[in-house]
């Protein structure tokens, strides 16, 4: 299977096909819903029926048969919650990607591979790091596609404090606490360095502190400004806590920053489209403006479809059957959507999908940030 990448999701984007529609089918095949084999397939089943209900003169038998092999005798559940299968028969075009995380299933037919909801699952799930940490100990972990990628631990111990003190001994006790708490400052300084060590090796989109508020603000003033620019909100584990207890509480995290980071970008086009003429909303408008190729980035809800038209030199449209670019006669798709997703990407524009952004819906559902 293709392994979920910018690079492959880019390159399913580049295949295009005019004259034979491509299949693109997206399946929940997460085993803690779907104990049985038996309950995903028939969902695809469901799946089929529907597509052949709107697309009756089409013959998508070869492509429903290299689905339902793969589903039936080549699926691998391990480690897999759900899967995406693009299928163009007619050009023996087949490619399978294994996806860690559910998806919400469905089933089309356009004239290039979906890949919106792949471009979603890259961007949710960016590489968090995880710093749990106390006094004495610091672990660092950092998770992607809920797995654990990297894992370090560091323990410096503190000499042993002694309650019992006369009068005469108190400035000695005092000199103790003071040592003591310089090596625990000490230590805040090397958990930090571990982290930015971390983060320039393998890299991390933002990192969850596990800690009390007061080691949380010591360790804090050590953070490089790179990784204090990158605080998510805290974990509530601590720094004992099993993995499986951390992965937990990671997808919470994971979640609270994907809705912040898509709040930020919605706010940010709501008050562009206020201020002037660098962001559009609505379908029509932001398919002319990929069509002039301004598009930086594109905010979508997630779910979002609706049929269009497409040209050969491109362009994209909500009404035909002439190109707004050149003229010519444009073909109708189920989906131009999905063709807008696949034509930023190839310009290199910034994809944000919304989970049910307000915002965002009462703008059309979606928006663009332009270039110029």
């Amino acid at each position: 299977m293709t392994v979920i990448t910018e690079a492959s999701i880019k390159e399913l984007a580049g295949f295009k096909s005019s004259d034979a529609p491509v299949l693109s089918c997206y399946l929940d095949v997460d085993g803690r819903k779907h104990v049985r084999p038996k309950e995903y397939l028939l969902e695809l089943e469901s799946l089929k029926k529907k597509l052949l209900v709107t697309h009756k003169d089409q013959d998508f038998s070869a492509d429903f048969a290299l689905m339902s092999e793969h589903v039936r005798t080549q699926l691998d559940r391990h480690g897999v919650r759900g899967i995406a299968m693009f299928s163009c028969a007619a050009k023996n075009y087949w490619k399978v990607i294994a996806l860690p995380v559910p998806v919400a299933n469905r089933l089309s037919a356009n004239q290039s591979p979906v890949v919106g909801p792949l471009e979603a699952i890259v961007h949710e799930l960016e590489p968090l790091g995880v710093l749990l940490v106390d006094r004495q100990r610091a672990r660092m972990f950092i998770f992607q596609f809920g797995e654990v990628v990297e894992r370090t631990e560091l323990f410096e111990p503190l000499p042993r404090e002694y309650d019992r003190r006369d009068d005469a001994s108190r400035g000695s006790r005092e000199r103790e606490q003071h040592h003591i708490d310089e090596l625990a400052q000490q230590h805040f300084r090397h958990s930090a360095e571990v982290v930015f060590r971390l983060f320039q090796e393998k890299g991390f989109g933002h990192l969850s502190i596990g800690a009390t508020d007061d080691v949380h603000a010591a360790l804090e003033h050590h953070l490089h400004p790179y990784l204090r620019e990158r605080l998510a909100p805290r974990i509530h584990v601590p720094v004992a806590a099993s993995e499986t207890d951390i992965a937990k509480a990671v997808f919470e995290i994971e979640h609270l920053v994907e809705i912040e980071r898509e709040q930020s970008m919605v706010l940010k086009l709501r008050d562009t489209l206020g201020a002037g003429s660098k962001a559009v909303a609505g379908l029509g408008a932001v398919l002319d403006r990929l069509n002039e190729r301004r598009v930086a980035t594109l905010l979508i809800s997630n779910g979002f479809e609706q049929s269009g038209w497409s040209c050969a030199c491109g362009a994209l449209a909500v009404k035909g059957p002439k190109c707004p670019v050149d003229g010519q006669e444009m073909s109708r798709v189920d989906d131009v959507v999905s063709d807008a997703v696949d034509v930023a990407l190839l310009e290199g524009a910034q994809i944000v999908t919304c989970e049910g952004n307000a915002d965002l819906d009462v703008h059309g559902r979606i928006g663009a940030l332009l270039r110029y």
